[in-house]
């Protein structure tokens, strides 16, 4: 089955955490802390795989969950790492956030690999906190909580040439006599219900993918027919090879056939009539085709769009269109996709600087939100005196006692983060 588009929530797994210990060896009094690091969580990597062309594995793969690191332990002994969770995909992956709307990434070539989600940092132990005023520190962090994504994962092929056309034009017997692709062919329409691709060779020994697009109909990209479902692998290609019925088999004019494609594509992506275009005019062999052709070159707008005569069915003028792409292509160069300020990586937020946290009054609670103050909750272990300490003067030294008193709150206030519930003092 081909998929080419799925959605799925990714969860790294989250930091070991840090060893609360100390040493207690017959002879050494007032040993000091002892206790390790926890270890790094996984990440989840997205990464290429030749050998694949469908995200057929992912569309079952709801949530992919990674593994917590090692616990820190006495002695100083620093927990594991935990393993990565390494997800296969094909070339042509685009991974993105559904939260942000950015690019994560755009996995086109063949050794590509992302970190889509990034593991929590082991909770430091309590060796780790020792200092001058402070030499047996009675407190250890937990884990940091790994990372949690929303992913749109589409697969654009990678393909250097596409045919396009409307359905029962020939595209699927044109790839079948230039390349080993053995598409289905029939005399319905929407025979084809996948792209296909292949690899063709010119007489000079130059290679190239060549892809057959399922057949396109009038409102494509609006999702009449097999709708836009397919418009994305066009998206790639270097050049487009528009496929005409020359004969009018099926009693549409070819001109306007052509206009009907191009006005799809311009619908869909307006940056794909800015690909180098050829026309092959297919079913020559017929009769009508001949006069049909003269009229088609009278209407053509654009009179330097290379024309082909050809009939797939009996292999006739193949040669000359595989060498002229061959060719073509080598002054064409490739380009990305995407622009630099589509992914997440490029993003800089120059002008407004996120607030670590907000507070706001819920009823008879007032309530903190905020990725820094969430992180540093679910990081704190509250098992000791002195790690409770720890917390409320991070939180006085962020302002958020004082913002609290300012905006009304009076001892005896409920105060909630997350789930959970503080005094205000």
């Amino acid at each position: 089955m081909f998929i080419d588009e799925t959605t799925i929530k990714v969860i790294a797994g989250n930091g070991g955490d840090g060893c609360l210990a100390f040493r207690r060896e017959k002879y050494i009094p007032m040993g000091g802390p002892f206790g390790g690091n926890g270890g790094h969580g996984s990440n989840i990597v997205f990464v290429v795989d030749e050998g694949l062309h469908t995200l057929i594995d992912l569309r079952y793969m709801k949530t992919i969950k990674g593994t917590k690191g090692e616990n820190g332990k006495g002695k100083n002994q620093d927990g594991k790492n935990a393993d990565d969770v390494i997800i296969k995909v094909p070339q042509g992956t685009v991974v993105t956030d559904l939260d942000t709307g950015l690019i994560l990434a755009d996995l086109k070539g063949k050794n590509d690999s992302v970190i889509v989600a990034t593991g929590g940092r082991g909770g430091r132990g309590n060796t780790a906190f020792k200092t001058q005023s402070n030499p047996a520190p009675n407190f250890a962090e937990s884990g940091e909580p790994g990372e949690e994504r929303t992913l749109k994962v589409e697969l654009k092929l990678m393909a250097d040439v596409g045919l396009v056309g409307m359905p029962s034009v020939g595209k699927s017997t044109i790839i079948s006599c230039v390349s080993r692709a053995k598409p289905k062919i029939a005399m319905y329409h929407f025979t084809t219900l996948t792209p296909n691709l292949g690899v063709t060779k010119t007489t000079n020994g130059k290679s190239y993918v060549i892809a057959d697009l399922p057949g396109l109909i009038e409102g494509a990209s609006l999702g009449e027919g097999l709708g836009d479902k397919f418009l994305r692998h066009v998206e790639r290609t270097r050049v487009i090879a528009h496929v005409i019925d020359m004969s009018a088999y099926e009693g549409r004019d070819p001109y306007d056939d052509y206009v009907v494609i191009n006005k799809e594509l311009e619908n869909f992506n307006k940056n794909l009539l800015k690909k180098p275009q050829i026309i092959i005019a297919n079913k020559m062999d017929v009769e009508t085709s001949k006069d049909n052709l003269v009229e088609f070159k009278k209407k053509l707008k654009d009179k330097s769009i290379k024309i082909f005569e050809v009939s797939a069915i009996s292999n006739e003028g193949l040669t000359e269109v595989v060498d002229y792409l061959g060719d073509l292509l080598d002054t064409i160069p490739e380009q990305n996709l995407f622009d630099e300020e589509q992914f997440e990586s490029h993003v800089l937020y120059k002008f407004k600087k996120e607030e670590p946290y907000t507070i706001t009054r819920e009823g008879d609670e007032w309530v903190i939100k905020g990725k820094e103050v969430e992180k540093l909750f679910k990081m704190t272990k509250f098992t000791t005196d002195e790690a409770i300490m720890r917390f409320a003067k991070k939180l006085r030294r962020m302002g958020i006692d004082d913002k609290l008193k300012e905006m009304g709150a009076v001892e005896g206030d409920m105060v909630r983060i997350l789930d959970f519930y503080f005094e205000f003092k």
